[in-house]
């Protein structure tokens, strides 16, 4: 099955996709390995990680998307990737919608704030008008090659005009075409509800951990009738984390001894980044150039 398909189908599905943040190829392993069914890539953890800057359009589509295609190679997972704004209008939402297919994501969406936009738990936000986002919709569905390449459109009207305004653009968006609608930073169960019951279109939900959204539990939020839930950023809060620790600790002790018990070692890192898979394919090139080798040491 396609991985388009294989998205859709788990979004569709009775129960909720729960969608691990990933900021590099190799967080995207660890959480293939974990058992997870999809992982996604958000501009927050990409930017901060790639650049050590925040989500404020300081990451360009052309070095988003280099991260993105080593994830997707890197995973037999489908991808659900940030399209931040589109990029610009509808000539730049096709243009963003090429190249994100050509890396072979499974799906990403796009957003209504006004570009330079910023991370949807910070304040400041400005949204565009109603018919623009929709043509950016519609542009993205006319633009995507394979039909099962999914589009989701994302409101920040809550921050802005309020819940009445951001479940009218949910339906709106869902009406041009969008297969999945995403109202961003709701403050309470009760809105979260209304969302679910008021949009007629799959639903997504994320957890930002410091956000103005609730943490709720994976069936708490199925419960209240999403479909997806993603954990975007907690990635690389909790690399940080580690690394601050780590390089801290080596600072003051003059050794990395107070780390060995929280890191994967060598042996079995090497194996989670496929070394053994690398040289089994190697010998079996090789393996006259060595029955040749050893012909000639005799």
């Amino acid at each position: 099955m396609k991985k388009t398909s294989l998205l859709k189908k788990l979004i569709l599905d009775k129960e909720i996709l729960v969608m691990p943040g990933a900021h590099d190829a190799l967080s995207a392993k660890i959480i293939e390995m974990a058992g997870f069914k999809a992982v996604t890539l958000g501009g927050y953890a990409a930017s901060a990680a790639s650049l050590a800057k925040p989500d404020v359009s300081i990451l360009s589509l052309t070095e988003y998307v280099n991260i993105a295609r080593n994830i997707v190679q890197a995973v037999d997972l489908p991808v659900f990737v940030d399209g931040d704004t589109g990029h610009g209008n509808v000539t730049n939402v096709r243009r963003t919608v090429q190249v994100f297919e050509n890396a072979g994501v499974a799906g990403f969406f796009i957003e209504d704030q006004v570009f330079p936009k910023r991370c949807g738990h910070m304040e400041g936000k400005q949204i565009i008008p109603t018919e623009e986002m929709v043509a950016k919709i519609k542009a993205a569905v006319d633009t995507r090659v394979d039909p099962d390449l999914i589009i989701m459109a994302r409101t920040d009207a809550i921050a802005t005009d309020g819940l009445e305004e951001a479940i009218e653009r949910g339906n709106r968006y869902a009406e041009a075409g969008a297969d999945l609608i995403f109202v961003e930073a709701p403050t309470s169960r009760e809105e979260m509800l209304r969302i679910n019951r008021e949009i007629k279109a799959p639903t997504k939900a994320i957890q930002i951990e410091g956000g103005k959204t609730p943490l709720l539990t994976v069936k708490e939020l199925e419960d209240l009738g999403f479909n997806v839930v993603v954990y975007p950023n907690v990635t690389v809060y909790a690399t940080a984390w580690a690394l601050r620790g780590l390089w801290e600790g080596l600072k003051k002790n003059g050794s990395t001894k107070h780390w060995l018990d929280k890191i994967i070692p060598f042996d079995e890192f090497n194996t989670l980044v496929g070394l053994d898979k690398v040289r089994e394919l190697e010998s079996c090139y090789y393996k006259d150039l060595f029955a040749s080798l050893q012909k000639q040491s005799k």
